[in-house]
């Protein structure tokens, strides 16, 4: 089989979960579904794992975060962990817990902007809606489970060019006027309740689902265009949520494909894009915990860290063909030509020279090129969870990422031929000494 057919292969999985991936919720749930099926083992947080044995493992938090490692016969204070970190959440629109809006006839619902999103973009698109739900069976116990409505079920359109003029010369969105999207045509007297919605949508999907009352709900409304790879000679993929579950995916499939001998470690974690302060943060307690209960002591912890290296995963931008003057000339990365070192002096990333220099070697192995980025002097850089990391447990850690377009907008553009070429680099790093 050739390199393109391994690629076309590989884009075809990619957009698959792309696709089945609208919240981090549902990521995790395809992670783990491919876990499972290639003899992964699921732990929980509340038993113990005193007697774990050599093998392969993984545990999630929040059911939007997941730890997979690989346990080695070696000992960890020996070998460290070959780690690769994620995230898994992208910035979105969500549903706040009392979204009815009854306008002009109309029913829609209260958003809150979640992350650092480009908001143009969402106007005219065809949305739906998933997440997580909470309920009441009739036993009266609570329950958790995912909603996902598929179909094109709300729009927030444009104001007509001819009433606003100005539109394409100085366009401001108010996120709380502006932002509500449609679901359909309805009075206030008709007394819609959003709650009602999903227990109805729970329901016509699992018609044995027991479902009493929904109580709350965790909701983001996505983009129903699928991904997709696009362009004249099939150059790019289009879809959201590149930034950042295209690096969760080549993760996934690296890890998946490791050596069982290797003590190796993908950790994807949510809130990224909030400053990852949270359970299921990056700056939460997730992966020190796991790394803590796979070592016999605070010693045999230290030293596990001390040889262990964390290869952070997250989207750089390529330099745009008509805004060029936004990156530095020497520092502009190109789709399709392979991945990037991010550096920063000022350690919004934190890659230094022994970490990078380690990845430029990995590259070398399997004859895949390699490019940098740095900001602009005059800029403000963007961070990683890799300096959250580092600082957090004190790992050695680098930043990478796959060059693209229109990061945080509600569609993205990769390189066809990047991620692909980017599962060589991590596999390499998961199955051999370095």
């Amino acid at each position: 089989m050739t390199d393109t057919d391994k690629t076309t292969i590989f884009n075809a999985a990619l957009c698959d979960f792309l696709d089945v991936s609208p919240t981090p919720f549902h990521a995790v749930r395809a992670m783990t579904s491919r876990l499972e099926a290639t003899d992964f083992k699921r732990l929980d947080e509340s038993d113990s794992w005193r007697a774990l044995k050599p093998g392969r493992y993984f545990v999630t938090r929040n059911d939007s975060s997941l730890i997979a490692f690989t346990l080695p016969k070696e000992d960890l204070a020996e070998t460290g962990f070959k780690m690769m970190g994620a995230h898994t959440d992208s910035p979105c629109l969500k549903v706040k817990p009392q979204p009815e809006k009854f306008t002009q006839g109309f029913l829609q619902l209260g958003v809150e902007v979640y992350g650092g999103a480009l908001l143009n973009p969402w106007f005219d698109r065809d949305l739906s809606m998933a997440g997580r739900v909470s309920y009441l069976d009739s036993e009266q116990v609570l329950q958790h489970t995912l909603v996902d409505f598929k179909k094109a079920i709300a729009s927030i359109p444009s104001l007509a060019i001819h009433l606003d003029r100005e539109a394409n010369k100085n366009k401001t969105i108010n996120p709380q006027n502006h932002l509500p999207p449609i679901l359909m045509q309805a009075l206030e007297t008709s007394k819609i309740d959003f709650r009602d919605l999903l227990q109805k949508e729970l329901l016509k999907q699992t018609p044995t689902l027991d479902v009493a009352r929904v109580l709350d709900y965790e909701i983001s409304l996505y983009d129903t265009q699928r991904a997709a790879v696009i362009g004249f000679n099939d150059d790019f993929i289009s879809s959201a949520r590149l930034d950042n579950l295209l690096s969760c995916f080549v993760g996934l499939e690296s890890i998946v494909n490791s050596s069982t001998e290797q003590a190796n470690l993908l950790v994807c974690s949510d809130h990224e894009e909030v400053g990852s302060q949270s359970t299921s943060g990056a700056q939460g307690s997730f992966l020190e915990s796991v790394l803590l209960r796979l070592c016999k002591d605070n010693e045999h912890y230290f030293r596990t860290v001390e040889h262990s290296l964390m290869i952070s995963v997250d989207n750089a931008h390529a330099i745009h063909p008509n805004f060029a003057d936004k990156h530095d000339a020497e520092h502009g990365p190109k789709l399709n030509q392979g991945p990037v070192i991010k550096s920063n002096a000022n350690q919004r990333y934190a890659t230094n020279s022994e970490t990078s220099a380690t990845f430029r070697l990995l590259c070398s192995q399997v004859n895949v090129q390699v490019q940098d980025f740095v900001v602009r002097s005059d800029m403000a850089c963007g961070s990683t969870i890799g300096p959250i990391i580092a600082g957090g447990i004190g790992v050695r850690t680098l930043d990478i990422g796959l060059p693209s377009y229109a990061m945080h907008s509600i569609r993205e553009l990769a390189g066809s031929k990047d991620a692909y070429q980017l599962s060589l680099v991590m596999t390499q790093f998961y199955n051999y000494s370095i």
